[in-house]
């Protein structure tokens, strides 16, 4: 009895945990995210690192430039999975470092872009990328929160296991009716 109203209140739906916010905000927010790096998407387009090897650009851009597309798609997909179920740690997890990883291939973009094609498009991409920073904190901090209710919640859980356990094992046994003599059996 004790065990199945522990796992009822676990299923049972709940409202947000202290410190994290609704779901509504966190699906807004990562909408904006999604919205930002999107329109990384007709910069990138722009470039032609293939273009600049003929200024000497090394090899290494184009594979920067067709990483970092494939980085912003799966950062599209990751965020996505986060919206959809917003209380799995791993998904913001992926979504948080898939970011980074763009961010920081787009910095290193943009050092091509600057020297081999055109200052003014490095700039703008900089400067898209910068403007998911807000973005960024939130989800970094909701990774957090988010990790620290998760581990919250285990205590919680293990405590009422032990608690639970210790009931269990501190009832007498059952009791059993000694067998019964066979049919036909004299004392």
């Amino acid at each position: 009895m004790l065990i199945g109203s522990l796992l009822a209140s676990v299923a049972r739906p709940q409202a947000p945990a202290p410190g994290l916010p609704p779901e509504w905000e966190t699906r807004k927010q990562l909408a904006a995210l999604v919205a930002t790096a999107n329109r990384l998407d007709p910069v990138l387009g722009q470039l032609n690192p293939e273009a600049w090897k003929e200024n000497g650009a090394p090899d290494a851009y184009v594979q920067q430039w067709q990483n970092t597309r494939k980085a912003l798609s799966y950062l599209q997909i990751s965020a996505e999975r986060l919206a959809k179920d917003p209380n799995r740690v791993t998904f913001a997890m992926d979504t948080y470092f898939r970011l980074q990883s763009m961010e920081q291939m787009l910095g290193s973009l943009a050092a091509g872009v600057r020297r081999y094609q055109n200052p003014a498009i490095a700039d703008l991409l900089m400067g898209i990328a910068n403007e998911n920073a807000a973005n960024r904190d939130f989800l970094e901090q909701y990774m957090k929160d988010l990790a620290a209710t998760h581990e919250s919640e285990l205590r919680v859980m293990d405590t009422e296991a032990q608690r639970c356990r210790s009931i269990l094992s501190k009832q007498p046994p059952p009791f059993r009716r000694p067998p019964a003599p066979p049919k036909g059996a004299k004392d």
